[in-house]
């Protein structure tokens, strides 16, 4: 008989958080903690941000939920700026980003079968990470995330990551193919970042086989990369994309996104949400992606972003411990040569929270577009610190 009140699905640290202000949370003892993780890119805008407080009580106290069989002028609104943001035509908004993916699955299935293709399949990619669910897990191109739930769910094709090759050698083998769901900057595997032109010559393939090109940006949205969503530094226009995390900036809320060929796909009846897109949740919305704009925080980012890796780089770029540090505006990884996974315990004595993914060699920053300066030189002098005496180069250089 279980003796806690909660599932054991998470190798939880031993700290509990009573209130966060900007880049910092506070815990029940009074300790304090440089938020680099952001509760895995979630709360980009930073914690009690005034704008979000206002518009979740605002909201709160005027309407919570209805639903989706009505209409709901906030989730109208929020779709009418993330189309206008994003190139794309209409939004269908869920609570999770697991969920958006799941809707960008059951679009490209249907869109295959309005093909006539019978077994429709989707290209993923090795090390890949969309989500927890059934679909979103057998599309994860992680063994270990999928190991003990088999049978998977079909119908997906794997490659390796940033191999166009792969991908032209899966089209001329195999006629089921319908889509190509990619991140354009995998975080969950390693903060891996493709050739600048991966993005393009996907699209061209797509184009050619009239397949569908669905981005995951779950992670890599609402700013965090440099621009509202990283494809668009491609110049290319995806005919799915999805996001979340970030979006509700702590509050649960995802959406996936469509254009052309792929915007009239699901029809009523086909697909839908209880809770998804409640008033509430495109109120928040709403309210992170006008502070987003209005704030400029795509720019910060990459400003941002910079001056924190190119900091790593400093302090930690001749270390024979330290395989590559790598970044795209505020996703930042550090690559070791050995497994750091304990750092992340070392971090949270010295006051910072962060993660340690990609095989317990990648230590991942995601830290709040609303950062300063001196926050984030903080940062970089703590954990450049931290990683020194982890590894031994502290050592080293003494001897």
């Amino acid at each position: 008989m279980a003796t806690q009140p909660l599932m054991n699905v998470f190798n939880r640290l031993s700290v509990a958080f009573d209130h966060g202000e900007g880049a910092w949370l506070y815990d029940t003892d009074g300790n304090k903690y440089l938020d680099a993780l952001s509760g895995i890119a979630v709360t980009g805008l930073g914690h009690a941000h005034p704008a979000i407080t206002r518009a979740i009580s605002e909201q709160a106290a005027k309407l919570i939920h209805c639903s989706n069989i009505y209409t709901i002028p906030q989730q109208t609104e929020l779709g009418a700026k993330l189309t206008r943001i994003s190139g794309m035509e209409n939004a269908f908004f869920a609570n999770s980003g697991a969920e958006a993916n799941e809707a960008a699955i059951k679009l490209a299935r249907r869109y295959g079968h309005n093909r006539g293709i019978d077994n429709p399949a989707i290209i993923v990619m090795d090390q890949s990470f969309h989500g927890r669910t059934l679909a979103t897990l057998s599309a994860t191109g992680n063994r270990a995330t999928q190991q003990g739930f088999e049978p998977l769910v079909s119908g997906f094709v794997r490659v390796p990551y940033d191999d166009v090759e792969a991908v032209r050698q899966v089209a001329r083998n195999n006629p089921n193919v319908v889509a190509v769901l990619v991140e354009p900057v995998q975080g969950e595997g390693g903060i891996h970042i493709p050739a600048p032109d991966y993005l393009n010559q996907l699209r061209d393939i797509c184009d050619q086989h009239q397949w569908l090109l669905m981005l995951d940006e779950v992670q890599t949205g609402n700013g965090r990369t440099g621009t509202y969503f990283c494809f668009q530094q491609n110049g290319i226009l995806p005919d799915v994309v999805t996001t979340a995390k970030g979006l509700g900036n702590g509050f649960p809320i995802g959406v996936c996104l469509a254009q052309g060929i792929a915007a009239d796909v699901l029809t009523p009846g086909t697909h839908g949400t209880t809770y998804g897109g409640n008033p509430l949740a495109c109120a928040t919305g709403i309210a992170v992606v006008d502070t987003i704009e209005q704030d400029n925080l795509c720019a910060r980012a990459t400003e941002l972003g910079e001056r924190i890796a190119n900091g790593f780089r400093a302090q930690l770029g001749h270390s024979q411990y330290v395989k590559e540090i790598r970044n795209k505006g505020l996703m930042i990884g550090i690559e070791l040569t050995e497994a750091g996974s304990e750092l992340v315990v070392l971090a949270k004595v010295k006051g910072i929270l962060l993660n340690v993914t990609g095989g317990g060699k990648v230590v991942r920053l995601l830290p709040p577009l609303i950062m300063s300066d001196s926050e984030a030189d903080l940062l970089v002098s703590t954990v450049s610190q931290l990683i020194k005496v982890y590894t031994g180069e502290e050592r080293d250089s003494a001897e």
